[in-house]
C-alpha cells in the first residue's frame, strides 16, 4: 500500500499578503541624527508662515486707518440711476414725501345731534309762540293740518322738538284762517265771571251776540256765528268788578296780554273805605308780597278822597283787593279803563265791539 505525500505550499491569499521589506538607508539607521526633510514638505512650510502672518498684516491695516467723521446723516447707499429703475419715480430721502390726508384733515361729517340735545330744544309750538306767529293752541292746530314747514320739511306731529334758530313757513291758508279770527271789547257789567260758568253765574261770553253789538262799532265787522268758536278771555276781571274785558280767537293776542313775558299796562279806577296807613301809598306803590312773591312796581295814585287810580304790569287773582287790604283799605268797586293803548271809553255796559285792523294793544 502506497502513501501519498502532500506538498504543503502557502495560499495564493497569504502570498498577496507579504510585503517586501526595504531596507533602511544608513541615516535612518542612526537615531542619533534628526530625520531628514521631504522636499515638498519643507517647500510647504513657507507657505504656512507666511498664511499666519497675513492676518496680522489684516489687523494692522484696519488698526492704522482713521475712523470716518460722523456728520449726523445716515450712511447712504449709493443709488441707481432713473433709468435703471424703468422709469419709476425715485424721491429723495433728505426731501419730504408727499403724504396722504389724514382723517384728521378732513372736514368732520355733520352728525346728527344726540338724544338728550334734542330732548333739550324747544317744541316747535313754543318757538312759534315766541316768535309771535300765533298762540301755542294756533300752533298745535296748524301742525295738525300741515301748514307748517321747518327747514322745507313738513311737520305734523304735536310735540316735535326742533332748533330755535330753524327756518319757520307758515302755509297761505293758516294766514288766511288766522285773518278771519276777531278780537271782541267787552264792558262787563257786575254779576258775570270771566272765564267758564260757576256757582251759577253765567260766563260774560253769553253777552256776545247781535243784539249787544254797540251801536257805534267802526270796525266793519258784520257778526257770524263762527266769530264765538274758540272766543276765550285774555285777563281776569272777578264777578264784583266791571270793565274793560277782551275776548279773542287770536292767540297772539292772548300771549300778549297774559303771556309770562308781558308787559302791558291795565289801569284801573278802585272806589276804596278805611283809613290808609301812614306809608300805604308808597307800600301800594311798590314794597307789597302776596302768598310770598314780590310784587312788581305799581303806579298809585288819588284820583279822588275816596278813589284811588292803579296802573299794573301782573295780574294775580283779585291783586288789588288783597293789596289795598294789606294797607288797612277795603275795596266797594273797581273798574278796568283801560288795557294797553286801548280805552273802554264809551262803551256802555254790557254791550261790545270788534278791535279794529288799526288798534292794537
Amino acid at each position: 500500500m502506497s502513501t501519498l505525500k502532500l506538498n504543503k505550499s502557502p495560499a495564493p491569499t497569504e502570498q498577496k499578503r507579504e510585503k517586501p521589506v526595504r531596507p533602511l538607508s544608513p541615516e535612518l539607521r542612526d537615531r542619533s541624527k534628526a530625520p531628514p526633510v521631504k522636499k515638498e514638505r519643507a517647500a510647504a512650510e513657507p507657505q504656512a508662515r507666511d498664511a499666519q502672518a497675513q492676518p496680522a498684516r489684516k489687523e494692522k491695516a484696519v488698526r492704522d486707518k482713521k475712523p470716518r467723521a460722523f456728520d449726523g446723516k445716515p450712511e447712504q447707499k449709493e443709488r441707481r440711476s432713473p433709468s435703471a429703475n424703468d422709469g419709476r419715480r425715485q424721491y429723495n430721502r433728505e426731501q419730504q414725501r408727499p403724504r396722504m390726508a389724514k382723517t384728521d384733515d378732513r372736514p368732520p361729517r355733520p352728525s346728527a345731534p344726540a338724544p338728550a340735545a334734542i330732548d333739550q330744544q324747544p317744541r316747535l309750538s313754543k318757538v312759534m309762540a315766541d316768535r309771535g306767529l300765533c298762540s301755542r293752541r294756533e300752533a298745535d292746530d296748524w301742525i295738525v293740518n300741515g301748514w307748517v314747514k321747518v327747514n322745507g320739511e313738513i311737520i305734523e306731529t304735536l310735540g316735535t322738538r326742533i332748533d330755535p334758530a330753524a327756518e319757520i313757513i307758515i302755509s297761505a291758508y293758516a294766514k288766511e284762517h288766522q285773518a278771519e279770527t276777531v278780537t271782541i271789547l267787552l264792558h262787563k257789567p257786575v254779576g258775570y265771571v270771566s272765564g267758564q260758568a260757576e256757582d251759577g253765574y253765567e260766563p260774560a261770553v253769553v253777552l256776545v251776540n247781535p243784539d249787544n253789538q254797540w251801536p257805534e262799532d267802526s270796525s266793519g265787522i258784520h257778526f257770524k256765528r263762527g266769530h264765538l268758536r274758540g272766543l276765550a278771555p285774555a285777563g281776569r276781571l272777578d264777578i264784583d268788578s266791571t270793565g274793560l274785558l277782551v275776548l279773542t280767537q287770536d292767540g297772539r293776542v292772548a300771549r300778549k296780554l297774559i303771556g309770562d313775558d308781558s308787559s302791558v299796562e291795565k289801569e284801573y279806577l278802585v272806589r276804596v273805605e278805611g283809613q290808609l296807613s301812614a306809608n300805604g301809598l308808597a307800600l301800594l306803590n311798590h314794597g307789597l308780597s302776596l302768598d310770598g312773591v314780590q310784587l312788581k312796581p305799581a303806579k298809585v295814585s288819588w284820583q279822588n278822597e275816596d278813589q284811588l287810580r292803579f296802573v299794573l304790569r301782573e295780574g294775580r287773582k283779585r291783586q288789588i283787593r288783597r293789596m289795598c287790604e294789606l294797607v288797612g283799605l277795603h275795596v266797594v268797586g273797581l273798574k278796568r279803563i283801560r288795557i294797553g293803548s286801548i280805552n273802554l271809553g264809551k262803551l256802555p255796559p254790557g254791550q261790545w265791539r270788534y278791535l279794529g285792523e288799526h288798534e292794537r294793544f
